[in-house]
């Protein structure tokens, strides 16, 4: 499913990803189904109390979500996960010491030491 009319949508400048991560994006989709796309979202757990959920949503865009768009590409937040996302830049990386996406959230006043949860 893509975004249609009877769908209420909210284009937002909450999450900007960087050309690498949207890259790395449209690389994972390729071949899959065209309304298949990237949801990130918060839930509640780890050590800190919050925790960031990246996955691929065969559901597409629902009501309610707010969507950016980034030349096709759609990212996809619920609206109880959009504030904690506000401002937040996704960034994907490809070295020998890091591999895979990377947020940084200036929402966020601490973390884990192990990276997985945030407050």
């Amino acid at each position: 499913m893509t975004v249609s009319d009877e769908i209420t949508t909210e284009q937002t400048d909450g999450i900007n990803l960087t050309d690498p991560a949207v890259s790395k994006v449209r690389a994972l989709l390729e071949g899959e189904d065209e309304s298949m796309v990237l949801r990130i979202a918060v839930q509640p757990g780890g050590c800190s109390g919050l925790r960031y959920q990246l996955y691929f949503d065969p559901k597409g865009v629902v009501e309610g979500d707010v969507v950016r768009d980034y030349d096709g590409l759609n990212v996809v937040t619920d609206r109880m996960s959009a504030p904690y996302l506000t401002g937040a830049t996704i960034d994907y990386a490809d070295t020998i010491e890091k591999q895979g996406f990377i947020i940084d959230n200036p929402q966020a006043s601490g973390s884990c030491a192990c990276g997985d949860s945030f407050h």
